[in-house]
C-alpha cells in the first residue's frame, strides 16, 4: 500500500507554490528566448532508440528508459533535446532558411543515481542555433544563457568558458589510447592521473588554467600548432563580444572544461552559482551532430536546468513573487448568483479570485479566507 503513495525513483512532485515558481521562471526565460528570435518547437517524449544513439549518443544508452511499440520496435524516452531537434532540423525544417533559431521547454529522462541536482526526470529550457559557425553565434548563445539566469532571479553566478578544440589540437598526434587517457583526466580535472601519465608537462597545466582573461595569455605558451592558436583566438573574440553584450563580468575561463569530447567541437561552457554543487546550465558548439542525420551543419546551443535554478534561488534568498491580490468571495444563503457575478467582474479586471462553493456565515467565510491564504474577503449577504 505504501508504494501507491510514492513517486518512482528519481522523480518528484511539485507542490502548488513550487509549481508556481517553476512556471514563473519558465515564462520569463521563454519570453527572453523569443526576444532573441528563437521559436519554440515541441518534439515527442519518446523517439526511436537509433535516433537517440547516433555516434556520440551511444555512450548514453545504458541511461535511457527503453520500451517497445506495437510493432516491436525499440523506443526510448528523450534524455536531452539537442538530438531530437537535430532530427527535426534535418527532416521537417530542411527547407527553412538558415540559421535556424529554435527553443524548447520540457522534461527529459535519464536513469542515474539519485542525488542532489540529478534526477531521472528533470526539466530543461534551452535553445539551438543551427546553420552558422562563428564567434558571434557562440557569443549570442553565452550572452543569452547569462541573461536567462538573470531574468530567472539570480544575481550571483559565473559562466565558465572553455574550448574543446584547444585540448583536442594538443593531443592530435598522440596515440588514441593516450589521447583518451589525457582527455578523460582533463575532463575530470584529475591532476594526479595526469601526473602519472608519461606525457608532456603542458597537459598537466591545462586543468590549472582557470581565471580571468589573463588565462588566455598563459595558454598561448602551450599552443603548439595553428589549430590550438585558432581555438584561443576564437575564445578571445567571443569574450570581446560578450563585453559588448555587457555580460563579461559573469565570465571566467577554464581551459580544462571540455565537457564531452565526442560531442563538442569548439566553445563549451557551464554556469555555476554559490552553494549549489552542480552546474545550472551548460552548452557549446557541436558541429558534427547533424551529419549523423545526413546533413552536416554547424550548430551551437545550451540547456538550463529549471530545478537547479530553483535550488540556486533558494540559496540566494530570492523571494518568490507573490501573485496579485487574491480575493475570497463568499455569500450568505440566497446570494449565490450575486457572488458568481462579483467573482466574474473581479476576474475580468485580472484579479485572482476564489469563490466559495457553498453559502457560509461571515465568521466561517473569514476563517476560510485566512486558510486559503487570500488577502481580501468579499462577503455578499
Amino acid at each position: 500500500m505504501t508504494g501507491l503513495l510514492e513517486t518512482p525513483y528519481g522523480t518528484r512532485d511539485f507542490l502548488p507554490a513550487e509549481a508556481a515558481a517553476k512556471r514563473e521562471i519558465e515564462q520569463k526565460i521563454f519570453k527572453l528566448f523569443a526576444l532573441f528570435g528563437y521559436e519554440e518547437v515541441v518534439t515527442p517524449t519518446m523517439e526511436f532508440l537509433e535516433t537517440l544513439t547516433t555516434s556520440g549518443g551511444r555512450i548514453i544508452e545504458p541511461h535511457l528508459f527503453k520500451m517497445f511499440d506495437g510493432l516491436n520496435r525499440t523506443l526510448a524516452l528523450r534524455h536531452e533535446m539537442t538530438t531530437p531537434i537535430a532530427r527535426l532540423a534535418v527532416s521537417r525544417l530542411k527547407d527553412k532558411p538558415l540559421p535556424l533559431k529554435l527553443s524548447y521547454n520540457t522534461n527529459v529522462f535519464r536513469f542515474r543515481k539519485n542525488q542532489p541536482g540529478r534526477q531521472c526526470e528533470f526539466y530543461q529550457a534551452g535553445v539551438e542555433l543551427i546553420g552558422i559557425s562563428n564567434a558571434l553565434a557562440d557569443a549570442e548563445i553565452v550572452a543569452l544563457a547569462a541573461q536567462a539566469l538573470t531574468v530567472a532571479g539570480l544575481k550571483d553566478f559565473k559562466i565558465c568558458l572553455g574550448q574543446a578544440e584547444f585540448v583536442g589540437s594538443l593531443v592530435e598526434n598522440l596515440s588514441p589510447e593516450l589521447q583518451t587517457q589525457i582527455k578523460s583526466a582533463i575532463e575530470r580535472h584529475d591532476l594526479v592521473a595526469l601526473k602519472n601519465l608519461e606525457t608532456d608537462d603542458a597537459f598537466k597545466k591545462i586543468p590549472t588554467l582557470q581565471g580571468g582573461r589573463e588565462i588566455l595569455s598563459a595558454a598561448e605558451a602551450l599552443a603548439k600548432n595553428d589549430r590550438s592558436r585558432r581555438a584561443l583566438d576564437n575564445l578571445k573574440e567571443i569574450y570581446r563580444l560578450l563585453e559588448v553584450y555587457g555580460v563579461a563580468e559573469k565570465i571566467t575561463f577554464d581551459l580544462g572544461l571540455i565537457r564531452d569530447f565526442e560531442y563538442y567541437t569548439g566553445m563549451v561552457f557551464e554556469a555555476y552559482a554559490p552553494g549549489v554543487g552542480y552546474s545550472l546550465a551548460g552548452g557549446g558548439r557541436y558541429d558534427n551532430m547533424l551529419k549523423d542525420f545526413g546533413a552536416a551543419c554547424p550548430a551551437t546551443g545550451f540547456a538550463l536546468g529549471i530545478e537547479r535554478i530553483l535550488d540556486a534561488r533558494k540559496f540566494q534568498g530570492v523571494e518568490e513573487n507573490s501573485q496579485a491580490k487574491k480575493f475570497y468571495v463568499s455569500f450568505a444563503a440566497g446570494f449565490q448568483d450575486s457572488a458568481i457575478k462579483k467573482a466574474a467582474s473581479l476576474r475580468a479586471d485580472g484579479k485572482i479570485v476564489e469563490l466559495s462553493l457553498t453559502s457560509q456565515k461571515k465568521s466561517d467565510a473569514e476563517k476560510s479566507c485566512t486558510e486559503k491564504s487570500c488577502t481580501e474577503l468579499i462577503y455578499l449577504a
